[in-house]
């Protein structure tokens, strides 16, 4: 072997080892691996109140009126099974009051038909409390928008972290149609608004967390309101 040749083999191995490491990419709106739960055209695989929800022009709505309140916060439930790791991702526009995402949660059917209890990703049209993960029925309040949390039995959520300052973090809500990303790796809760991570929660309390249950939308008491979710995709783990 030549000197030359030589040279030039210790040259690539060393530019080998010291290689730039592949950096995270983005995050996207690739569907890659995902399952399409909501066809565009009707309510198939879910379950709720005929009087409060509908499919029209590839959107679920949830409609409440002044002739047809919301007397007990009412949920449309996803009956194609009981993800327990998975990613969730749709879009959705609300026009008053509030609402949330229903993930690992139970029915209650001793407080009412197409009741729920578990995890919710928030959502309200004043963006007071969107993008914290609050347990509907359960423990309340998580984790707030730009906090990481975690919960250990018998103890209220203890900030173990800051994502980012939630009134700063309240800008990257729309006033339209937005983005939602849930991931739930075993007892990590990670929620993404618009790109954006807003609330994170470690759950220890093996007692009280759950592992895996329904997915659900929520229409909430209150005045009128009108949500509309478009664009769900679930990939299971």
């Amino acid at each position: 072997m030549s000197v030359r040749s030589l040279i030039v083999i210790v040259c690539v191995t060393v530019g080998s080892a010291f290689a730039q490491p592949k950096m995270p990419t983005p995050i996207s709106d690739d569907t890659t691996g995902f399952t399409s739960i909501f066809d565009g055209k009707t309510l198939s695989g879910w379950d709720g109140d005929p009087l409060f929800w509908s499919a029209k022009d590839g959107v679920i709505v949830g409609e409440s009126t002044v002739a047809n309140p919301v007397k007990i916060n009412t949920f449309l439930i996803w009956r194609g099974g009981a993800p327990g790791d998975f990613e969730l991702k749709l879009e959705y526009r609300i026009n008053s009051t509030n609402s949330g995402i229903q993930y690992r949660s139970v029915e209650l059917p001793d407080v009412g038909k197409w009741v729920l209890k578990g995890y919710q990703a928030d959502i309200d049209i004043d963006n007071r409390f969107t993008g914290q993960v609050y347990e509907e029925r359960g423990r309340g309040f998580l984790a707030l928008r730009g906090q990481l949390t975690r919960l250990a039995p018998g103890t209220k959520a203890v900030i173990q972290g800051q994502i980012g300052d939630g009134d700063a973090l309240k800008s990257k809500i729309n006033t339209g149609w937005n983005k939602l990303r849930i991931a739930a790796r075993g007892n990590v809760l990670t929620q993404v608004l618009n790109g954006q991570v807003m609330s994170v929660v470690i759950d220890d309390d093996v007692e009280k967390r759950m592992m895996q249950g329904l997915l659900g939308i929520q229409l909430h008491v209150g005045p009128p309101m009108k949500l509309e979710i478009r664009n769900v995709w679930l990939k299971n783990f």
